[in-house]
């Protein structure tokens, strides 16, 4: 037998040997890498193009961390280990406190629920949203993709009797908008956003407290490349919070989550997510409710002035729409 022979087996036991020791360190750095650059995207607000609709998704995202960490820790690939750890510190750090209810305190004004919901395109169960008004005693209901047929089911279910105070615009299609409330509406009206949903806004008179100005926010989504201009527009013309003049709400159909940087810089703005300072801000509002198997991400809000308080925040089942409603109970500042 020739020494060549001998070699070559020799040579190729080497090379695999090597490939066993390095594969688990690559394996690794393949699980950790793309979770890192997803970290630094989202603290960066760096999310363009295709990534606006993946990063509402950050929070699944957040979740899977711990997994190249504990892959990282059990193959003792210590580099890796301590990049994993830091990027699960980052993302879960800006995901968690949305599931933690704040103990900021809450005024000594009258108490106001707010509810949205958007209808599907007048689809939804109008019966299940009277129900909802009338079980909750919802104060004011935003609603959206509101159409004639929705506004006369509505009141058929009784809606103007425990509503009875309105500034409705129905469309047919997806484009209509409408806020509902038990207390008197003044300088009422819609505005149509640039990608073409309206959006019913008015000041409500609530007894004890300050005028309160509430809108039913609808920007378009960001389904396609081609709509992520609109999505954009939409979301930088919502009323911003007016810190030092009247008290706003606005509650609907964001078509965002609080990992995109225009609802983050919206909140900066002087609003708090009714959502997440109740501790519910995880909670899913649209996603496989009419059968598409999406994961559920929380896109529809209540955002309110800081100087309301948030009492308590939850999501409802909306029968026949592809969202969820939901519902804040908020405290009013008293009127000075």
């Amino acid at each position: 037998m020739s020494v060549d022979a001998i070699e070559k087996p020799t040579e190729a036991s080497r090379v695999r040997r090597k490939a066993v020791r390095v594969l688990p360190t690559w394996l690794c750095w393949l699980l950790v890498v793309p979770t890192l650059g997803w970290a630094v995207i989202r603290i960066g607000g760096l999310e363009r193009g295709p990534l606006v609709p993946l990063f509402a998704f950050t929070p699944y995202v957040a979740a899977w961390t711990l997994v190249p960490v504990v892959l990282a820790l059990a193959l003792r690939r210590w580099w890796a280990a301590g990049v994993a750890v830091l990027t699960a510190v980052a993302l879960v750090g800006v995901v968690a406190p949305r599931a933690v209810a704040d103990d900021e305190p809450v005024p000594d004004g009258p108490t106001l629920r707010v509810m949205t919901a958007n209808l599907l395109a007048g689809v939804a169960d109008s019966a299940a949203v009277v129900a909802l008004v009338r079980t909750h005693r919802v104060d004011v209901l935003a609603v959206q993709e509101f159409t004639p047929g929705a506004q006369a089911a509505l009141d058929r279910h009784g809606l103007a009797e425990l509503l009875p105070h309105r500034q409705l615009n129905a469309e047919i299609g997806t484009t209509g908008s409408g806020l509902y409330a038990r207390f008197p509406l003044s300088d009422g009206g819609t505005r149509r956003n640039y990608g073409g949903f309206t959006q019913a806004y008015a000041t409500v008179a609530v007894p004890g407290a300050p005028p309160v100005l509430v809108e039913s926010a609808h920007p378009c989504a960001p389904y396609e490349r081609a709509q992520l201009r609109c999505w954009h527009t939409d979301l930088s013309r919502q009323p911003a919070a007016t810190p030092d003049g009247p008290l706003r709400i606005l509650a609907g159909d964001f078509n965002a989550t609080l990992d995109h940087t225009p609802v983050r810089a919206l909140l900066e703005t002087g609003y708090v997510d009714a959502a997440a300072a109740a501790g519910a801000g995880l909670t899913g509002t649209w996603g496989p409710y009419d059968g598409d198997p999406i994961p559920p991400v929380a896109i529809d809000h209540v955002l309110a002035d800081r100087r309301v308080g948030v009492r308590a925040a939850a999501v409802h089942p909306l029968p026949g729409s592809d969202h969820r409603a939901v519902l804040a109970e908020l405290v009013l500042p008293p009127a000075g």
